[in-house]
């Protein structure tokens, strides 16, 4: 079964890595210069095709790696493949929660010296294990991760860590464009229904939820704004967008997707009031957007109807649709594909430049969150447009 994994992660990253010009080129520089040799890189990020190449490419630059991914989104034969590889791969996709909280305790007690981190849970780990004075640097992925290192880990982290996410590269070609078509086609594609006509509610109005409410509005989706933000709300409604507070959509809804990186959006007071059939949707990092555990609690009874769709029935004779139990939707549902294989190509190439400056050039970085800098965001820029052919 091992070596059918192999081979099937094999023909997959075949298609994936020649679709990746960005890391392509930077892995033959990184083959002679060697910035991560004698480093060992700590990763917690969803484990599939697109991050095989990136962990291939810091492999080739010398880096030892130590890998889980994220709960809910590991894909086997990807974990498979990079094992043969010689990484330290931990996790599987059927992993309880509990299960990935230990893995990403492995991750920490394997000692690395880099954090590739996504949603902080990393960092986390090495504060709790008072580890941080082995750290030379590292970076962070999402919104999630960049808040909790902006708010909860605050001051604990005695080494710079680079916010991918605070990227515009990032921000305008992933989080917009890719994660806006792939959480929509996801819908697409684990419900079988059309978009045209449906009533959306999109939480957020950040680049993500920017990008959804974009990608749903383009194939005819009715689409409402919940922003507690008043200036991303004010931008929504010049957007065209209908901007209410989500109580009051809950009886207008039929599809509530949550953006925003915040806990607890879709609570208890919501599912008091929500309209009968409603599709609830993540789209998030973490799997708490919508208070699922307060959705089961007030729940009369629930039915599977697949892998990523589940009916839970709700006093007076309603019900709601429960999608990929609140996980990350086009990552943890049904065939996943996440974002576009061209938009991780630019923000892993994010991911590499940033790893090389923290192994390289620490002294020119500040202990604690911080911004890409300027320079690799223009540098990546350039190169994006000349592969894009953007000029013909």
């Amino acid at each position: 079964m091992t070596d059918e994994l192999i081979a099937r992660a094999a023909a997959r990253l075949t298609w994936i890595r020649s679709r990746m010009a960005l890391l392509a080129d930077v892995r033959e520089r990184f083959a002679e210069s060697q910035p991560f040799a004698g480093h060992r890189i700590g990763m917690s990020l969803h484990l599939e095709p697109k991050t095989a190449v990136l962990l291939e490419t810091l492999a080739v630059g010398g880096a030892e790696i130590v890998a889980t991914g994220n709960h809910g989104s590991t894909q086997d034969d990807i974990v498979a493949f990079l094992r043969d590889q010689g990484m330290t791969i931990f996790g599987a996709r059927d992993d309880t929660l509990e299960q990935h909280h230990a893995n990403v305790a492995s991750v920490v007690a394997a000692e690395p010296d880099i954090l590739l981190d996504n949603g902080a849970d990393l960092v986390a780990g090495i504060v709790a294990a008072g580890r941080g004075a082995q750290i030379v640097g590292g970076t962070e992925e999402t919104t999630s991760g960049g808040y909790r290192l902006r708010d909860e880990l605050a001051d604990q982290v005695p080494y710079p860590v680079i916010v991918i996410n605070d990227s515009p590269l990032k921000a305008i070609g992933e989080n917009k464009h890719a994660v806006g078509q792939s959480v929509v086609e996801s819908f697409m594609r684990i419900t079988n229904l059309m978009v045209p006509g449906r009533r959306f509610v999109v939480a957020g109005y950040g680049w993500c939820g920017r990008g959804v409410a974009h990608y749903l509005r383009a194939l005819g989706g009715k689409v409402a704004i919940v922003e507690v933000d008043e200036i991303k709300a004010f931008e929504a409604a010049l957007d065209g967008y209908r901007v209410a507070n989500v109580l009051d959509l809950a009886d207008w809804g039929e599809v509530f997707i949550t953006a925003t990186g915040h806990p607890q959006i879709l609570g208890a007071e919501f599912f008091d009031r929500v309209a009968d059939g409603a599709m609830l949707v993540n789209c998030g990092h973490f799997p708490w957007e919508i208070d699922v555990p307060a959705l089961r609690a007030l729940a009369t009874g629930s039915t599977e109807i697949d892998t990523a769709i589940e009916r839970i029935d709700l006093p007076g004779e309603r019900h709601v649709t429960l999608i990929a139990d609140g996980r990350m939707m086009n990552l943890a549902g049904r065939e996943p594909k996440g974002n576009s294989i061209e938009s991780m190509d630019l923000g892993f190439l994010l991911q590499v430049l940033s790893l090389e400056q923290v192994a390289t050039a620490t002294d020119t970085l500040v202990a604690g969150a911080q911004p890409v800098p300027d320079s690799i965001n223009r540098e990546i820029a350039r190169r994006m447009l000349a592969t894009m052919k953007a000029d013909r």
